[in-house]
């Protein structure tokens, strides 16, 4: 790729000068960067005294995706959390007033995280529940198409996968219709990925890495790809601040790695954490036991739900449902779903979502995070969860015209994350936590 085509793929930030890093300090950062020090392929080599470890990261983010694919570290930049990753991708792909495609329902955070700051714009890409909420090709190219006709120059298509909030996987197919996409569009494709080890059911997790390395008959150009990760869903440590660009585009390692300076995560965070994932009987036995529990969680909160004929979207992953009650709505409008939740909020006392805070276009869907509960609390939330169901009968409406979301088979789904004990790495300093309970 030449260097012009280059500079229009990024930022301006990305392509100038304006990091003010023409100083001997930081060309000692940049000498390392050119000529790294290694032991045996490179033993004359500058090393660096003060960079953070990224290998052991690398290798987690390997041994999630099942160890099909492998990570190279040096494309690893740490960040702090999800949201200052996001952000720093988003910073050096786009300028104010570009967009990203963003399939609906979306986490309602990447409002404040991809446009507070940067001036990007969101174009939301359509989905509904009579094909699952799926993405497809028709729907890419009408949100796309719009722009154009609007003036608005698309950088970019941003996915969540899992998705939050539908739990749901983007399958093989779908990926590699959503590669030839971005490609043919010459626009890049951000993964967020956080959710990746919370699949606990079939069909298994494919990562967009997986996908431009084993299916060698897809066309793509690997610098429009770029993942974002943390550890605070996968491990349960949201506190930690630890978040991860992994990016194929050499620029945009080398923005994101100056830019990570205004969220750097810690050095003790990050010896702390390529200790603890250097474990490897401690991960593996953590990722099989996470996947266990979720999956319990999952068959009981459903069941509880299914008493009182409550239904959700079929998932398998992330740490939350997408429950349906449009049954409860006096009128299919979203201003009825705003009265639905407020009436769950302050009679019900349970803090859950409404749709439309995702964007999501048809009333009544809500999505629940149990991922903070013991199985005690889980049984106090299903007790008026079906207490005000059987309340409230005289709210439900029969519409004279079946809607399409009635016309699936939408089947119970629920998962949810309890680590109250489960077996800490003998690396952590944290014996015990609202989450997390060592044992001997």
């Amino acid at each position: 790729m030449g260097k012009q085509q280059q500079q229009q793929l990024l930022s301006k930030i990305a392509t100038g000068n304006g990091h003010a890093e023409n100083s001997p300090y930081f060309d000692g950062w940049k000498a390392y960067d050119s000529d790294p020090f290694h032991s045996t392929n490179n033993p004359g080599g500058v090393i660096q005294m003060g960079l953070a470890e990224n290998q052991a990261v690398a290798k987690f983010m390997g041994q999630v995706r099942g160890n099909r694919v492998t990570f190279d570290p040096d494309r690893i930049v740490m960040s702090g959390g999800a949201t200052g990753a996001h952000e720093m991708v988003t910073f050096c792909l786009a300028d104010p007033g570009e967009a990203f495609l963003v399939p609906v329902p979306y986490y309602p955070g990447f409002d404040r995280d991809l446009r507070w700051r940067t001036g990007v714009q969101l174009i939301p890409v359509h989905s509904e529940s009579a094909n699952n909420f799926k993405v497809t090709r028709e729907a890419l190219e009408e949100a796309y198409e719009k722009a154009q006709e609007e003036n608005i120059r698309v950088k970019g298509l941003l996915i969540t996968n899992p998705s939050n909030p539908l739990g749901t996987i983007l399958d093989r197919e779908t990926l590699r219709m959503i590669v030839r996409f971005i490609n043919e569009k010459s626009i890049h494709l951000v993964c967020d990925e956080i959710y990746a080890a919370t699949v606990f059911n079939q069909p298994p997790f494919v990562s967009i890495s997986e996908i431009i390395a084993e299916d060698a008959d897809i066309e793509c150009n690997t610098d429009l790809i770029h993942i974002v990760y943390s550890l605070s869903k996968d491990m349960g440590f949201p506190g930690f601040r630890v978040g991860v660009v992994y990016s194929y585009n050499d620029a945009v390692v080398n923005c994101a790695r100056k830019m990570s300076s205004f969220g750097l995560v810690s050095s003790q965070t990050q010896h702390l954490i390529a200790a603890m994932l250097s474990d490897d009987v401690f991960v593996t036995r953590f990722l099989a036991e996470s996947a266990r529990r979720l999956e319990r969680r999952h068959n009981g909160f459903t069941r509880g739900l299914a008493q009182v004929r409550i239904t959700c979207l079929e998932s398998n992953a992330g740490l939350f449902l997408w429950m349906d009650l449009h049954r409860l709505l006096k009128e299919q409008t979203l201003d009825a779903e705003m009265a639905l939740w407020k009436l769950i909020i302050n009679e019900v006392k349970l803090n859950v979502s409404p749709g439309s805070s995702f964007h999501c276009p048809e009333p009544g869907w809500f999505r629940v995070c149990i991922a903070n509960m013991d199985d005690h609390t889980m049984e106090i939330a299903l007790t008026r969860i079906r207490n005000f169901v059987l309340q409230k009968k005289e709210l439900v409406v029969k519409p004279s015209k079946k809607k399409c979301w009635q016309d699936h088979n939408l089947r119970l789904s629920l998962k949810a994350r309890r680590f109250d004990d489960f077996l800490m790495s003998p690396h952590s300093p944290i014996s015990q936590s609202p989450l997390v309970q060592a044992r001997t």
